[in-house]
């Protein structure tokens, strides 16, 4: 059976833990030649060899999505090279992970950073990264919104915010590069079982207890989502949010 990215070149951000490891892997599983990238070095080489000791096939490239412009850029040329010149499906999963905090208590320090790393580094990729594939007519690009990005919710601010912001920019890529062959959609997870998340499960007992699947989602089930969103299967999607978070928005 012909797997649904067969030759397909990805770049994922922030894949060297959490849903980003399981977007890679699911991405390679079908096929794909992954980009793997983070800060860790060791972390990343760990996703590699995973990939490869299943068959597939990837590569690590050192980023820090928090930096300016000229090292976003440097970053992307990188990608691209390690790809052979070409990537077809963008991945933007890197983000800040933030503590609830009332507004008033933020530091300025951690505005900056997800401001950086959740809206700019998702900004400068796909204006670096989307052109070359409407010039080629065929492209996706995914990113990865969350539904706190769908509602509001107290001491959650800057979070809550940045994931809207992700939201907004797949709705106007959508509209720029979809008349040109790119496909651009968002990926809205509820809780998902990541290693932060396991370690706030108590707190968030009421949230899940709220879902119609009336459990946490796992890091397979939201990369399930994102290859359905990068494959030919999805060639009419422009412009969506797909939640995967159990029915909480829905109720």
């Amino acid at each position: 059976m012909t797997k649904r990215l067969a030759g397909r070149k990805a770049l994922v951000t922030g894949s060297t833990n959490g849903i980003g490891v399981a977007v890679a892997v699911a991405l390679a599983a079908e096929g794909a030649f992954v980009v793997v990238s983070g800060r860790d070095e060791r972390r990343g080489g760990e996703v590699v060899a995973r990939i490869e000791k299943d068959g597939g096939a990837a590569v690590f490239v050192k980023a820090d999505l928090s930096a300016g412009a000229e090292v976003i850029d440097r970053f992307a040329t990188d990608a691209l090279t390690a790809a052979g010149g070409r990537i077809d499906v963008l991945v933007n999963n890197a983000a800040l992970l933030l503590t609830p905090t009332p507004t008033a208590e933020v530091a300025q320090e951690t505005i900056d950073e997800a401001l950086a790393v959740s809206v700019r580094s998702v900004f400068l990729l796909t204006g670096l990264l989307a052109p070359p594939m409407a010039e080629r007519g065929h492209g996706a690009v995914v990113n990865l919104g969350s539904i706190a990005g769908l509602r509001g919710s107290a001491r959650s601010a800057l979070y809550n915010m940045t994931k809207a912001a992700v939201h907004s920019l797949t709705e106007s890529w959508a509209a720029e590069y979809g008349p040109h062959g790119v496909r651009v959609n968002t990926v809205a997870p509820g809780p998902t079982l990541t290693e932060k998340v396991v370690s706030m499960e108590e707190r968030l007992g009421p949230i899940i207890a709220r879902m119609p699947s009336g459990r946490a989602g796992t890091p397979a089930e939201v990369a399930s989502a994102v290859v359905f969103l990068a494959s030919d299967e999805a060639s009419q999607i422009h412009g969506a949010t797909l939640t995967v978070d159990g029915g909480f928005t829905a109720v």
